[in-house]
């Protein structure tokens, strides 16, 4: 559904004009159609049925065009073939200009490098080094939406035709170097391979005890801290801290537990946050999973994990903090606020302040059901890319709520998304696992794992926006379509009965989009959410937020 909205919506805006004209090979295609359907028969009337679907013999008698020959089909779709021709050809020299352009820059990189090299010139080198990396990072992604945009044309081709066009068009595609090489990606792992070896700077092992320096030490075993100080991890290993964020009744301290894992090698510090809504479980298994594959003496920089952010509300299984607050709409908190401010102040200064990345790991909240789905702000480069390399289900632009954690880091100039895996209060093997395809994915291209060709098995549908639909009254709800489906402008999304059952209310999508999430409690009252739908529109809005609680 409007495949057209999603390759414009992935579009890298400086290469827009080298893409296939997906939009435009549709309508020639539909004005051929009409054309074919339209044209003289033997009697010098017009053909009763598409010429695309039918033709006669001279006996009269009607057969499938693909049983005859397929010369009908090249001269009733010529001007669209034609401009499909000229669109791969387009795409294919970009293709090529690009890989030639990326192989030469990278062969001459390579000898540029000297190990003897004044500071100067390796900063130099390193920011043309980031420069290519990011043109093969394109590179790879144009190459990837142009494939998919020449399969979706064949196929409505087909369709339009009902001839099978596929065969005489797709062979013309995959002759072509931008569908039949895979030089772009071997391009972009040797680079980064390169950079991991050349950039890198190498991080001396600390001279004093673990935790020692600057760190307040409050209880013995797993020890306790009252900051999160990232220099005094050791070097090429895994740690485990509790951090102080507040104290309770008794005078002792609300803990929550952080994992480090310390490269040998410099990069950036990936922080890692999950349960900050205390029953919103699916991030602590990923967590787990990760720090079990991570190799630190590989590893370029530093990850930090939180598996339990909001610790109060995990003992209690329940979403909010001991009072009930959202700690998502109070960040970045306060230093002489209320209880949850305070908390959330602590989480921020204390641990998130030093995070060069942040990635939030949700769920859905108590009585609904998600889809795998990433919210970021796809008008910001950085998060825009994060989000895509997560490879969720569906993606949904949002600029981010007040108080909200990833909101908090965004002002504080860290990239952040918010992950949502699927539902409340439980563990689920699949999204689990394709969330953390994600995670992974996310660290290759930050250079800190080595790079890793990981496919998730979703193709994301990307939101310009969503919203949230509310009942007006209350009674027995049942919702009717599944996550991750399209509904139409007029379908019936959910109705409404009595407890005598009655029907009571329907409700209807108010425009086409698709499920990102829905309630599946069946106690309905007035005000309850009844269905989270993501729309395709045009143009990302500067701000957005669908009033996600």
């Amino acid at each position: 559904m409007k495949f057209e909205q999603q390759l414009a919506l992935k579009t890298i805006p400086s290469w827009a004009i080298h893409y296939l004209n997906y939009k435009k090979l549709k309508a020639v295609l539909y004005a051929d159609s009409e054309h074919a359907s339209n044209r003289p028969v033997a009697n010098g009337t017009a053909a009763e049925e598409p010429a695309g679907k039918y033709q006669l013999h001279r006996d009269g008698s009607k057969v499938h065009s693909h049983e005859s020959s397929d010369d009908d089909a090249n001269t009733s779709y010529k001007a669209f073939r034609a401009l499909f021709l000229g669109e791969v050809d387009k795409v294919n020299k970009r293709y090529v200009e690009q890989e030639s352009e990326s192989s030469e820059k990278l062969m001459t990189l390579k000898a540029q490098w000297k190990p003897d090299m004044p500071s100067e010139s390796v900063e130099a080198w390193k920011a043309d080094f980031a420069k290519l990396l990011r043109q093969l990072e394109n590179l790879s992604d144009f190459t990837q939406s142009n494939i998919t945009a020449c399969r979706k044309i064949c196929k409505k081709a087909d369709k339009v035709s009902g001839q099978p066009m596929t065969l005489s068009l797709w062979p013309l595609v995959t002759g072509l170097r931008f569908a039949k090489s895979e030089s772009d990606e071997a391009l972009l792992h040797d680079a980064r391979a390169v950079w991991r070896k050349r950039a890198a700077v190498s991080i001396a092992p600390a001279a004093s005890s673990p935790l020692e320096s600057k760190m307040r030490r409050l209880t013995p075993a797993v020890p306790t801290v009252s900051e999160l100080d990232l220099a005094s991890f050791p070097v090429g290993e895994i740690s485990r801290v509790w951090v102080a964020l507040a104290e309770d009744g008794m005078g002792l301290p609300i803990r929550v537990p952080v994992i480090v894992a310390k490269g040998s090698v410099e990069g950036p510090v990936v922080g890692i946050t999950a349960a900050l809504h205390g029953n919103e479980l699916n991030g602590i298994p990923l967590i787990h999973r990760l720090f079990d594959e991570v190799l630190p003496a590989k590893l370029h920089g530093t990850l930090v994990a939180i598996p339990v952010a909001n610790s109060p509300g995990f003992l209690l299984s329940q979403r909010g903090y001991t009072d009930g607050t959202d700690l998502n709409r109070v960040m970045p908190g306060k230093p002489n606020g209320s209880s949850p401010q305070v908390y959330a102040y602590n989480l921020m200064h204390r641990i998130i302040r030093h995070f060069d990345y942040l990635l939030d790991m949700h769920t859905a909240s108590r009585g609904r059901v998600n889809s795998l789905y990433v919210r970021a702000n796809l008008l910001d480069s950085r998060t825009a890319r994060m989000a895509r390399l997560q490879n969720p289900q569906i993606i949904v632009h949002n600029t981010s709520p007040d108080g909200s954690l990833r909101g908090a880091a965004m002002q504080r100039g860290i990239p952040a998304i918010t992950v949502e895996i699927g539902d409340p209060s439980r563990f689920q093997k699949r999204f689990v696992k394709n969330a953390l395809i994600g995670v992974t994915n996310i660290l290759s291209q930050l250079r800190m794992i080595p790079d890793e060709a990981n496919a998730s098995e979703f193709e994301p549908v990307v939101c310009t926006r969503s919203f949230w639909i509310f009942a007006k009254s209350g009674g027995i709800l049942t919702v009717h379509p599944d996550v991750n489906t399209w509904v139409r402008s007029g379908d019936l999304i959910a109705t409404i009965h009595s407890v005598f059952g009655d029907l009571e209310e329907e409700y209807f999508a108010p425009q086409d989009g698709i499920i990102v999430g829905k309630h599946v409690d069946p106690v309905c009252q007035s005000g309850n959410r009844i269905l989270h739908l993501g729309v395709v529109e045009n143009e990302l809005p500067a701000v957005v937020d669908d009033g996600h609680m």
